[in-house]
């Protein structure tokens, strides 16, 4: 998809507020550092539309990005942060349920991990929970640049086996510094949301 045009739109803090145009929506989920902001930055070729964060846990909202008029990137509230009440982990945890569970529009989560480091319990609970009410997921494994190119593969085949990934579930190696990934994932967020090109 060439992306002619993206907007940062809304940051949602319930389903009032969720855009009404029944675009087709992919939303972002994982740690706080994991790079979500990075990545929709990478993927429609802008440096600073989705603004990254110092401080992790600071997303406490859906944070919707407008791209063409194609499709919606929503970033979700990242997991994983300490300082962080348990009160507030829960609301967040209810209210992201909710989205997951109830948005018709919603068409794929992009789970993103760390490829350097096996996945966290986090990480492991999240992706369980996706795939057993059956919500499409597609694991990227982000910061692939941090390490060497020849172990991309070592560490992708720990990605699958410690969130017990079977064969066919989508992993893609992902780096926002060098793009790798980047046309891959265009494709199946493409092949997610039905888009076909209008330049056949």
């Amino acid at each position: 998809m060439k992306v002619n045009q993206a907007d940062f739109v809304i940051s949602a803090v319930g389903p009032s507020q969720y855009p009404q145009d029944a675009l087709p929506e992919v939303a972002l989920a994982g740690r706080s550092n994991v790079g979500k902001s990075s990545l929709i930055n990478r993927m429609i070729a802008r440096k600073n539309l989705a603004r990254t964060s110092s401080q992790p846990g600071k997303t406490q909202t859906l944070n919707y990005y407008r791209i063409n008029e194609d499709l919606y990137f929503v970033d979700l509230p990242g997991y994983g942060y300490a300082k962080v009440s348990k009160t507030k982990r829960e609301q967040w945890g209810k209210f992201i349920e909710k989205y997951l569970l109830e948005r018709d529009t919603l068409k794929l989560v992009m789970l993103l991990v760390d490829l350097r480091h096996p996945p966290s319990n986090d990480d492991q609970a999240m992706f369980e929970w996706l795939t057993h009410h059956d919500i499409p997921v597609c694991v990227v494994a982000t910061k692939a640049d941090k390490i060497p190119k020849g172990k991309w593969a070592k560490h992708a085949k720990v990605v699958r086996e410690t969130m017990g990934m079977r064969k066919d579930d989508l992993l893609q190696v992902f780096s926002s510094e060098i793009g790798l990934g980047k046309d891959e994932l265009w494709t199946i967020l493409e092949n997610a949301i039905g888009y076909e090109s209008n330049t056949e």
